[in-house]
């Protein structure tokens, strides 16, 4: 079985792309969106120019977030509890500077560290 197109998956969950990108931003409101776009910068490009492949990617990070942790300051305050450093003001201005995408990869980073770290001890 081949695995299904980008547009063939928001053709099968958004009906078109437009209700793919209302669903993005709607979710990457308030405390979970960066003004990192063009849009954002002034210029006249914005969330309707990115590939479907980047928005589904975007939609399913900004929803595992917004489920499991509600804001960035809550998921940057799990990678720093998690990597031992929550008095580190330097790191957490660092990680206050990335992206939601960015910080959602880091934490699974160090959550699967952890749980390896886990099953070590336990061997």
């Amino acid at each position: 079985m081949s695995k299904k197109s980008p547009l063939t998956l928001v053709k099968e969950k958004f009906g078109d792309k437009q209700q793919l990108v209302a669903a993005v931003q709607s979710l990457g409101e308030g405390d979970l969106w960066l003004g990192r776009t063009a849009r954002d910068r002034g210029k006249d490009r914005g969330l309707e120019n990115v590939s479907n492949a980047k928005l589904l990617r975007l939609h399913a990070i900004f929803s595992a977030v917004k489920t499991e942790f509600g804001s960035r300051e809550k998921l940057i305050a799990a990678i720093l509890t998690k990597e031992l450093r929550t008095g580190d003001a330097g790191y957490k201005s660092r990680l206050e500077a990335y992206p939601v995408p960015r910080l959602w990869d880091a934490y699974k980073s160090v959550a699967r560290r952890e749980k390896r770290a886990v099953k070590k001890e336990k061997a």
